[in-house]
């Protein structure tokens, strides 16, 4: 567990935030819809996308509660990432994009 994802588990037990994960998903898609809220309203929708502003606090609430997700299903969300970046680099050299394809 790297020392972010052990701030957040330390926090959720100092204050009594345990939750199933269920509620951790929950909290995390509502953290990204208020980012994808912050998009849609400073670009006008779409029309004007070189105005994106973000809040840095609320690209934190998202890492908190993927953080916070991680630990409730006890996933070390550093291994995590390095999977996916592993899955992105063959991706990668084999079809020149990210994407799956599916």
């Amino acid at each position: 567990m790297n020392d972010q994802q052990a701030a957040v588990a330390a926090f959720v037990d100092e204050y009594d935030l345990e939750t199933p994960p269920e509620f951790r998903l929950l909290d995390l898609v509502s953290e990204v819809g208020e980012l994808a809220k912050d998009a849609n309203t400073s670009t006008e929708y779409g029309t004007e996308p070189e105005e994106l502003t973000l809040e840095t606090d609320e690209i934190g609430d998202v890492l908190f509660a993927t953080l916070a997700l991680a630990d409730s299903l006890e996933v070390d969300a550093e291994a995590a990432l390095e999977e996916a970046l592993e899955k992105y680099e063959r991706r990668m050299d084999a079809t020149e994009t990210p994407g799956s394809g599916e």
